[in-house]
């Protein structure tokens, strides 16, 4: 019994230093987070290199100007800069209109006048600085790439003449039509990955737990504003990607302010969604209708791999969920993927490039989610072209 107990004690002690590990990640994996680490910090050649490339990422972030709602040249309507504002990308001026408004629709075509608003870049530019950052703080300890993601993160949330408002209020308008849409929305997808950073931080002199409070009270208020405002209910009566990029964000934003009912019952309504969106061979028809339907077919299934690693966190299975069409998102990815990889001619819509790349993080989960090589082999196909050491470093190793 003294010593079986013995043994009882020393696992028990082992259990608590390994979660005790762990950060505080949703999208992420922070099991497969440790174990990198791990690797880390045992010297293996090949984590070294990718830890090496995060490292020369973050330090030349290091010197990265803090972006702000206030930087841009205009103001919305409500009257302040704090709110988030941003341009419809697919709208273009009418020459054959009075001062060429309404804007008419193109779809698939990216009007440049877009990037006179900044707040779309501004909050992309954040949400990829603070990713690398507090990344390279978690592999590393040190404390400057936390120190620089915590300043970037004050400046955009927490201060007060530079903070956003949290609202999308004015997003994604349409001159001469409105000031704002539900689709705008979409363009809050980066404050999953922010989440995700400030989980990465804990333990940092920089960022305290009273900033974490801080934060999670204004991703609270965002959320009630997603789930009650016109705006926020046309976006999650999207039946298309958009739809799916909203349960991404409502359920991520839930988790990280603790309210794990909200999230439980956005997951079960995401399985509706996932009935109505995917066909039984694993189309997507609402995206096969856009004039770029190849990467839109895969912007949605890479929503719905967020999804499903997001629904892990309170214990729900979306990986393997098969749909009213006995469809799942391995249907998804396999009817996809010959297209994505060039081994079968695309007989939809593709007005604009395609990238390889873009398939190649969801083949890296498919295989470790779906425990199937032959996706691994895909992706290193499409690697011999282009590397990716991000997703190589979080989902590969």
């Amino acid at each position: 019994m003294k010593k079986r107990s013995f043994i009882s004690v020393c696992l028990t002690i082992i259990i608590i230093n390994v979660s005790a590990q762990l950060s505080k990640t949703f999208l992420i994996n922070p099991q497969q987070l440790a174990e990198v680490k791990q690797k880390m910090q045992k010297k293996d050649k090949a984590t070294l290199q990718l830890i090496d490339s995060l490292k020369k990422k973050a330090n030349a972030l290091l010197n990265m100007k803090p972006v702000s709602v206030m930087d841009k040249g205009f103001t919305p309507p409500s009257g302040s800069k704090h709110d988030y504002m941003s341009q419809a990308p697919y709208f273009w001026y009418d020459s054959t209109k009075p001062n060429g408004l309404p804007y008419m629709r193109r779809d698939g075509v990216r009007n440049p006048e877009i990037n006179k608003i900044t707040d779309h870049k501004n909050l992309g530019d954040l949400d990829e600085a603070v990713r690398f950052l507090s990344l390279a703080y978690y592999f590393t300890g040190e404390e400057k790439y936390a120190e620089k993601a915590a300043s970037l993160l004050h400046y955009w949330f927490l201060y007060e003449d530079t903070k956003m408002n949290p609202n999308m209020e004015y997003a994604q308008g349409i001159p001469g039509i409105n000031t704002g849409r539900g689709i705008g929305i979409i363009e809050t997808r980066s404050l999953v990955g922010i989440a995700d950073a400030i989980g990465l931080l804990d333990g940092s002199k920089s960022w305290t737990k009273n900033d974490t409070k801080t934060l999670q009270q204004w991703y609270a208020q965002y959320l009630n504003w997603l789930l009650t405002s016109k705006n926020g209910k046309e976006e999650h009566a999207a039946k298309n990607n958009h739809g799916t990029w909203f349960y991404v964000q409502a359920i991520d934003f839930a988790l990280f302010t603790g309210n794990n009912e909200k999230a439980k019952q956005l997951i079960e309504e995401t399985k509706k969604r996932l009935d109505s969106q995917l066909t039984a061979d694993g189309k997507m028809p609402l995206e096969l209708e856009r004039t770029n339907a190849l990467g839109y077919s895969t912007f949605n299934t890479r929503a719905w791999f967020d999804l499903a690693s997001i629904a892990e966190n309170v214990g729900s299975d979306l990986w393997h969920y098969k749909n009213t069409n006995g469809a799942t998102l391995q249907t998804a990815i396999d009817w996809i993927t010959p297209y994505a990889v060039g081994e079968k001619k695309w007989i939809y819509q593709q007005i604009g490039g395609y990238n390889k790349m873009d398939v190649y993080p969801l083949l890296i989960q498919a295989a470790r989610k779906f425990k199937d090589s032959h996706y691994l082999e895909q992706a290193n196909q499409i690697s011999k072209e282009r590397s990716d050491w991000m997703t190589d470093l979080l989902y590969k190793q």
